[in-house]
């Protein structure tokens, strides 16, 4: 039985990686969409870019990057009001861009899945699109201490937004030495 989950997984994630390069060698070349990666502050994306991370459904926010968030854009009550559950998001707008919580668990201390990060991140692209969002920076989202890997997650984003005209900033944090 283990044997059989074992080889189900690779599989899943042999078609996710297939999924990728076939986006990556056509669709991608008929759309405006961007996925790149560099070191650097989050909170120090160009104002120009939208922001986005992964919260329980409780909004506790602490523990990770949301805790950073809650410190700078606070409003929880104008979150909670809008009564997001796993696999929805929640949004805040700070002047031109908007501010994303993308909810991915029942409880902060919970963890996610890939399902219901897919489902947020869909949430967001339509939302993106209804409002001509271009720009988003983001974290490896889902990958700190949710424990989600990166391969599977930056194949979830070139799934939900490979036809979409949109740039996605990852930024990886170095701590100052």
């Amino acid at each position: 039985m283990l044997f059989a989950r074992r080889q189900a997984q690779q599989l899943t994630t042999q078609i996710l990686h297939l999924r990728v390069a076939f986006r990556r060698a056509f669709v991608q070349k008929m759309t405006g969409f961007q996925l790149q990666e560099i070191n650097g502050d989050l909170f120090s994306a160009p104002k120009t870019h939208s922001l986005a991370h992964c919260v329980g459904a409780d909004l506790a926010m602490g523990a990770g990057i949301a805790v950073k968030f809650k410190e700078v854009y606070g409003r929880v009550d104008q979150l909670e009001a809008q009564k997001a559950r796993s696999g929805e998001m929640a949004v805040l707008k700070d002047d031109e861009r908007y501010i994303y919580y993308l909810v991915t668990k029942s409880q902060s201390w919970a963890l996610p899945t890939y399902e219901s990060l897919q489902s947020s991140l869909e949430k967001m692209r339509d939302h993106m699109v209804k409002n001509d969002i271009h720009k988003l920076a983001i974290p490896r989202i889902g990958c700190g201490i949710d424990g989600l890997e990166w391969d599977k997650v930056s194949a979830i984003l070139t799934e939900v937004f490979g036809r979409e005209d949109v740039e996605i900033t990852v930024y990886n944090y170095v701590p100052p030495q």
